[in-house]
């Protein structure tokens, strides 16, 4: 008796070791068009034991991508694809360029730093001071989110001024928004953890 640990490791096991155990067997078929109809009718069985993969864009391509892929790229018949080569599938990705730095505040998020570096070339005093009202009232809606009691609105004006270079600050007369929603919000949160923990303890 022959046991799968002793057998070669499938290329796709999705499909099972029948189907690598054609594709092998068609490797090895000397006659081209006897192939070629071999493969098709595979690709067919293929297409009825993954049929999820008809979701997925150029479904029959990814068919017979996959047919070349376990055949380790040995078999030779004709595709109504470009036929891939092992190569492509064994090349690396290109490496993604991670943003360089540490950002002070992580609770602002990458987006309102960005936001405040372009509010921040706005020449217009007026308009600057409006964006300066704008930009603050979302930095404090982001504070008050990370599970925040309450802020100071001068915490808020402070760090605009640190993370704008001094180029925006607060209006005058300006007042930040309450955001009590927020903080009751928060406060339920709170009330429902806390519930739970108690639940827990008995």
């Amino acid at each position: 008796m022959e046991y799968n640990t002793e057998r070669k490791d499938l290329i796709l096991p999705e499909y099972g070791r029948n189907v690598h155990q054609m594709v092998d067997y068609l490797i090895q078929v000397e006659d081209r068009e006897e192939r070629n109809t071999g493969a098709k009718a595979l690709i067919k069985l293929m297409g009825q034991l993954n049929p999820q993969l008809r979701d997925v864009e150029d479904y029959n391509h990814k068919l017979w991508d996959h047919l070349f892929i376990m055949s380790n790229f040995m078999l030779d018949v004709d595709s109504p694809y470009p036929i891939p080569s092992k190569e492509e599938f064994e090349s690396k990705p290109n490496k993604v360029e991670y943003p360089q730095g540490v950002q002070k505040y992580r609770h602002y998020g990458k987006v309102i730093t960005t936001i405040i570096e372009e509010a921040s070339k706005e020449e217009d005093a007026e308009q600057k001071d409006i964006l300066a009202l704008m930009v603050g009232n979302l930095m404090k809606k982001t504070y008050l989110q990370w599970n925040k009691n309450t802020v100071d609105d001068l915490v808020i004006w402070n760090h605009l001024l640190e993370l704008s270079n001094g180029k925006l600050s607060k209006p005058e007369g300006a007042v930040l928004d309450e955001m009590k929603h927020i903080v009751n919000q928060n406060n339920n949160t709170r009330r429902k953890n806390n519930g739970r923990n108690k639940k827990r303890r008995y």
